[in-house]
């Protein structure tokens, strides 16, 4: 990949991937962007090497699996140790994200997903016991996601410079 790490066939990739991962097709996405699905292949084998894709996961709606109760912890810690903790928060019964904040005292969000308000308590006591301080704690009602939009960029003609595809196997 170049000085810019992604050119345009690469961010019209990402976006189909991040709307249908699982359903989304080589030759599907081949021919949004009209180029052969060998070109695509290999465009995502680069992508996830260079590490742009770390990962395909499903979605799922926790109150259906049987966990109807979402609550996101706003912890504190010391900067310092923010990645150690968030790294061992992972392991508390429940925890399914954890996010690292730049600066500031409350720097960590920890969402717990849980069957009752007795294992939301447990999930509570043990980060306490991991010495994070919990500042606030939130139910969550509903989370809203959505593709980024292109990487902010305009959707790219099929036909720009960028999206040419060499003669060898290695695009």
């Amino acid at each position: 990949m170049s000085e810019d790490p992604l050119d345009n066939l690469d961010r019209r990739i990402l976006h189909l991937l991040q709307l249908d991962a699982r359903g989304a097709t080589d030759t599907d996405i081949a021919e949004e962007t009209d180029v052969t699905g060998t070109t695509i292949h290999n465009r995502i084998m680069q992508l996830e090497e260079a590490g742009v894709i770390t990962g395909y996961n499903p979605e799922i709606d926790y109150e259906k699996a049987g966990y109807p109760m979402r609550v996101l912890f706003i912890c504190s810690t010391y900067l310092s140790d923010r990645s150690k903790m968030a790294t061992e928060a992972l392991e508390v019964r429940g925890v399914v994200n954890v996010r690292e904040m730049l600066a500031g005292e409350e720097n960590l969000h920890i969402e717990v997903v849980a069957e009752s308000t007795s294992d939301v308590k447990q999930s509570t006591e043990q980060l306490d016991s991991l010495g994070l301080r919990i500042v606030s704690s939130n139910i969550l009602s509903e989370e809203h996601i959505q593709p980024w939009n292109h990487f902010h960029q305009e959707m790219a003609s099929v036909h720009d410079d960028d999206i040419s595809e060499p003669s060898d196997s290695t695009n």
